[in-house]
């Protein structure tokens, strides 16, 4: 019997047997199985939620099978990828085509169903979350029945699916709208608190795609602000700074120092000024896929909530507030990011503009007491939690954040009805 463990090291289990369906009718036959023998079936991704989302548990776990491009229309402007291709495989292969997703969060290891079920997002644009740039899907139901969904066929499970936390089916393919490659002018520069709360309208109003990430312990944040260009603009960093700046500073050198500050917590006040004090502000233009995202081999876990974007700032400072006079000590910089609302019936942005604020500590960190300290503040503000990452809500508190959560319920029910896809998390999150 294998081990299921999740890329942060929290989540584990013992699936009874590992199997790579090579498509839909392989996976519908592997639902029929398991719904013949009451047992559960869960596709694992590359386990890179922080919550029990895609924990297989004791029943059948599906590896993420073919992966690549199934489909390419430009008239309609889609390109159709097997569910289980990781995002960096796909930017790779939209660039060889000259196409590109309209946005995307900062780490492209996940598989495209795992990024759209947990609600991955960027930052900015005209829609932040990958789900909502969805267009169309294979699932295959809980009763063995392969289902082509699109804005023409089986909207309505489309709308419920594309960010469905995997509990109504198993995702095969994914239909994405997309645009003609473009370029982003990354502007990153090292701010004080004071000029960052004040003009943090005006800096995000100036740019496509706005990240900040604010060091505990400090009054310096680092900003990175994102502008659509041309292609014919592009003026990358050298080879050499790309590797020493986001390879070896950001990873390397952030890792060694982040797992010594851990035998001595004490220090890491001083280690935040100091890391912050260095920041330099650095500007490049490259293809919009690799400034997005970033490498992230310092191994971390997270807690991100979603608030009103007007009530963000207020929420923050409220945060540090509480962390300023807690006496614990944090090493990982805070992350705040925006997005424009959207209409998904379980997106954390669903019907309003949203601030998101997104606290880490390093795997080797007990991360309970400082998520515990600052969740309340979020849960206070009418925040939702990303549904990839860790907190505390049930079925009953996440009814009251979101308007349609009876619908989705139902279209549970409906695809679902045995629970062949349920695990521990989605028993909390939904219900029985």
């Amino acid at each position: 019997m294998s081990t299921w463990r999740n890329w942060s090291g929290l989540e584990s289990s013992s699936p009874s047997a590992v199997i790579e369906p090579q498509g839909p009718d392989d996976v519908a036959a592997l639902v029929r199985r398991a719904a013949a023998s009451g047992m559960t079936l869960k596709p694992a991704g590359t386990g890179h939620s922080f919550t029990g989302i895609a924990n297989p548990g004791t029943g059948l776990q599906l590896a993420p099978g073919p992966s690549g491009i199934v489909a390419v229309d430009r008239d309609a402007m889609t390109v159709t990828a097997y569910a289980g291709t990781r995002l960096a495989t796909l930017n790779t292969l939209l660039e060889g085509l000259g196409l590109s997703l309209h946005n995307m969060g900062d780490i492209a290891e996940q598989t495209l169903a795992g990024a759209i079920s947990t609600g991955t997002h960027g930052t900015g644009g005209r829609v932040a979350s990958i789900a909502a740039q969805v267009v169309g899907l294979s699932l295959v139901t809980g009763s063995g029945e392969v289902l082509t969904c699109s804005t023409d066929e089986h909207s309505d499970i489309l709308e419920h699916a594309r960010l469905g936390l995997g509990a109504l089916g198993v995702i095969t393919t994914v239909t994405f709208a997309v645009e003609p490659f473009f370029a982003l002018e990354a502007n990153e520069r090292p701010m004080a608190w004071g000029p960052f709360i004040d003009g943090f309208d005006d800096l995000v109003a100036g740019a496509d795609h706005v990240d900040a990430y604010w060091f505990p312990h400090t009054d310096r944040l680092l900003t990175k602000s994102n502008t659509r260009r041309p292609l014919d603009a592009l003026a990358p960093l050298p080879r050499w700074r790309a590797w020493f700046d986001d390879s070896f500073l950001q990873n390397t050198a952030f890792g060694a120092l982040v797992a010594a500050a851990n035998h001595r917590p004490q220090v890491i006040p001083r280690m935040n000024r100091m890391n912050a004090h260095l920041l330099s502000a650095r500007t490049y233009t490259d293809v919009a896929h690799r400034v997005f995202t970033t490498q992230r081999r310092v191994v971390f876990r997270e807690m991100e909530y979603a608030v009103p974007r007007a009530d963000g700032l207020a929420v923050l400072r409220e945060c540090r507030r509480l962390i300023d006079s807690s006496g614990l000590t944090i090493s990982f910089p805070v992350e705040l990011r925006v997005a424009p609302a959207d209409d998904l019936p379980l997106s954390t942005a669903t019907g309003r503009d949203s601030f998101y604020l997104a606290f880490h500590t390093p795997r080797d960190m007990d991360h309970r007491a400082y998520f515990a300290l600052v969740e309340p503040v979020l849960r206070a503000a009418g925040g939702r939690p990303h549904w990839g990452k860790l907190h505390t809500l049930g079925a009953r508190d996440l009814a009251a954040a979101y308007p349609r959560f009876g619908e989705f319920l139902a279209m549970r029910d409906r695809l679902d009805p045995e629970r062949i896809f349920t695990n521990e998390y989605l028993t909390r999150v939904l219900g029985p």
